[in-house]
């Protein structure tokens, strides 16, 4: 209902550098409103204007803040409208992994960016309805229960008009807000950095729409936090430790036989778990003897079925951080290529040529070989071991390609600090390049070299 009770701020300067804008703010109804203008006289202008109405006895909507016969649709677009169509712009080109991630940031900002409103929902049902909802737009089509459509109701009423992020305070309350844990504690570096980038990334888009004339986040003094990117030694299992849990995991029944070979990838050719589960015959070059090789083309993320294109749980795509059915080829050594032949006589692949599946031939997921995983930590290790670090999970035997390298960097006279100044993807790129020949001198040898009969020393 329009409403003749408006209220007016003074204009203020944002900013004091050549990018600076003047804002003017004013309230209807005990709603606030805000716009900003490039120059101090078009803020005069509007603020003029707006005054002009209220002589002219004309109503004001409470909800665009503007005289009745001045509503325009730009005006009412709250973040939380505004999120939901970049959340929908940005659908078809991320990853579905990406995709959950943009999801997460938006739920915290548009909480963070909501103001004080009758009727609010219970913190977790409001959380439920935006991620799974607000922001998937594979839910456009579907009707939501009634008390998720309530709390994205009150999401849209509460949500703060886009021009009010041309006060820095309220960016600021954003950015602590994906700074933060649901648990009021600081968030990890990692997730702080990425909430961020989705938020920046956001407000460009805004921009662009010409909904803000500049990203006002970058009007804001903030420090990157710091993000580990050297292996942690302490979860990296050593090459004896590896044979034992791979031992233990092929003698957990079928499915524990397996799995040997997957997890064999992980630790001996540094295949993220999204690779190995697309790992296909056609991929591998397995002689007899000698050292072999894996040409990746394709890996599938497990992102969950609300976020893929085909329903699934994992969507095939191609490489991580690598252009379109680009490959990376890998030098995997004999005790692999042993498993691996060993594995595709035993149980041979599905259709499509995939060397693991689960025992309707699905792709694996992970719930199965993390169990699989902890029953062999729990049988190969010690009590103490297992409470630790100590490979807790499969992806951190990926680990051990890194220290093996810094082994051979000993032998060789290098600096085995080089793990620690570089992040672990560039520590594990010398050992994806097949060794020149095929007998190394001693000093060059790594911890998987083989002798004449090709078993392990």
């Amino acid at each position: 209902m329009d409403s003749y009770d408006v209220r007016f701020w003074d204009i203020k300067k944002l900013g004091n550098s050549t990018a600076a804008r003047h804002r003017v703010r004013w309230a209807v109804d005990g709603r606030e409103h805000c716009k900003s203008f490039k120059a101090r006289p078009l803020a005069n202008g509007f603020l003029d204007g707006l005054k002009d109405a209220v002589r002219d006895r004309r109503p004001f909507n409470p909800r665009t803040g503007l005289p009745g016969a001045e509503t325009t649709e730009g005006e009412m677009i709250t973040w939380y409208v505004h999120a939901r169509a970049y959340a929908e712009a940005k659908w078809g080109s991320l990853a579905p992994v990406s995709r959950r991630s943009v999801a997460q940031a938006l739920v915290t900002v548009t909480i963070a960016l909501s103001k004080k409103e009758p009727g609010a929902p219970d913190p977790k049902v409001l959380r439920q309805a935006l991620f799974a909802w607000a922001f998937n737009p594979a839910t456009r089509d579907t009707t939501p229960p009634p008390h998720i459509t309530a709390a994205l109701d009150w999401a849209e009423r509460a949500s703060l008009p886009v021009a009010y992020l041309e006060d820095t305070a309220n960016v600021r309350l954003a950015l602590a807000a994906c700074a933060a844990t649901l648990a009021g504690k600081p968030a990890a570096g990692s997730t702080q950095r990425r909430k961020r980038s989705v938020f920046y990334n956001a407000l460009g888009y805004a921009v662009e729409l010409g909904l803000l004339g500049s990203n006002p986040v970058d009007r804001i003094q903030w420090t990157a936090p710091a993000v580990a990117a050297s292996v942690d030694r302490r979860v990296v299992v050593s090459p004896a430790q590896a044979g034992t849990l791979l031992t233990a995991a092929g003698r957990l029944g079928q499915r524990g036989a397996h799995l040997k070979a997957f997890f064999a990838c992980l630790y001996y050719a540094a295949l993220r778990p999204s690779e190995a589960v697309m790992l296909r015959e056609a991929d591998l070059h397995l002689p007899k003897t000698g050292w072999g090789r894996i040409v990746l083309s394709a890996s599938a993320s497990r992102a969950g079925r609300a976020w893929t294109d085909e329903g699934t749980a994992r969507q095939e795509r191609g490489l991580k951080h690598r252009a379109d059915n680009e490959t990376r080829t890998i030098p995997i050594p004999p005790v692999l290529v042993g498993l691996l032949r060993a594995h595709i006589k035993r149980f041979g692949t599905t259709l499509d040529g995939r060397v693991f599946q689960t025992a309707r031939g699905g792709i694996l997921q992970d719930s199965g070989y993390n169990e699989v995983w902890d029953e062999a930590r729990r049988e190969a290790l010690t009590p103490a071991q297992y409470r630790s670090p100590l490979g807790r999970r499969p992806y951190a035997a990926r680990g051990g390609v890194a220290v093996a390298e810094l082994r051979g960097a000993r032998h060789r006279g290098r600096a085995p600090r080089r793990a620690r100044r570089r992040g672990p993807a560039e520590d594990l790129r010398p050992l994806h390049r097949r060794p020149s020949h095929r007998r190394q001198p001693a000093h060059r040898r790594g911890p998987w070299h083989t002798g004449r009969r090709g078993r392990p020393r």
